[in-house]
This record gives C-alpha cells, structure tokens and sequence, in this order.
C-alpha cells in the first residue's frame, strides 16, 4: 500500500536512514551498559550498578521506539549486529574496563549518540517531520543529562 503521510518518499528516506544511526548507536550503547552494570566491581559497586539498570532500562525502551518510528516512515528497521556494527559510531570494548573507565566510556558513548541524534534533526526538520524532531529532541534530553550524570562521577 502506498504511504501517504504528508512526507515525501525522499524524505521519508533521509529521516530513515538517519533514525537507522541512532538505532544503531543506541543499541550498542545499551548493549555497553547492560555489559558494565553485570560486570562493574569495586567500591563503586552498588551504586553504578544501579545506576546503569536504569540508563539501560531507559534506552530499551527508546530503542523500540526509534525502530517503531522507522517502521512508520515505511522503511526497515535494521535489527541485527551486523547491521549495527555498519551503522554505529560507537566503539565496542575489547577488554574489561575497571568501574571509573566504564563511566569515561558511557559519558562518550552518550555524548556520540547525541552528536548521532543532531545529524537526524536535518532531514526530519527538513521533511516537516513533527514526530520525529519530538522523538529526536528527548532523545538529545536523555542523553544530555546522563552524559553529565556519568561526567559527574569523574571530577
């Protein structure tokens, strides 16, 4: 059936194919924090635990709504590693940080994906694309505040 939604196909693609990113990095984000909040060890234990449930919590959840709103401009939403590990910008771990480099490593991760999530503000301000600039703009929220959050645990 054909999508007519008052965003053009072009459009609808460039928002897509961006929102694809933010999947991406949101996902390897929340793969990175579910990872620290198992393995976080130290003195700094309980707290950063429970902190990371929460971040990994929240981004389950905006990971099913980016994907949902890809769906809905029509287009796939990418679902597997393969797929992410193309589209993200964040770097996966190759060794067992300990708990202060596991908080470095989450500040950066959300600060890329609010760097990956402005990227996507153009074409859905350019596309007249409401919904998705909403979704954009609490993503850009989330990420700030737990960015500065996790900076906090570092001064």
């Amino acid at each position: 059936m054909e999508i007519n939604i008052g965003i053009s196909e072009e459009n609808r693609e460039a928002i897509a194919n961006e929102l694809s990113k933010v999947l991406a990095d949101s996902y390897i984000l929340y793969l990175k924090t579910h990872n620290y909040h198992w393995n976080v060890t130290g003195e700094l234990f309980h707290s950063l635990h429970e902190q990371f449930e929460e971040q990994y919590t929240e981004l389950a959840e905006a990971i099913d709504e980016i994907a949902e709103r890809i769906r809905s401009l029509g287009y796939r939403a990418p679902g597997t590693f393969k797929e992410f590990n193309e589209l993200t910008s964040i770097e996966e771990d190759t060794e067992e940080p300990e708990a202060l480099e596991m908080v470095r490593r989450l500040a950066v991760g959300n600060e890329q994906v609010l760097r990956t999530a402005r990227q996507a503000l153009q074409p859905a301000n350019d596309g007249e694309d409401e919904a998705t600039v909403d979704l954009l703009t609490r993503r850009l929220d989330v990420h700030s505040k737990t960015a500065w959050m996790l900076r906090s645990h570092l001064e």
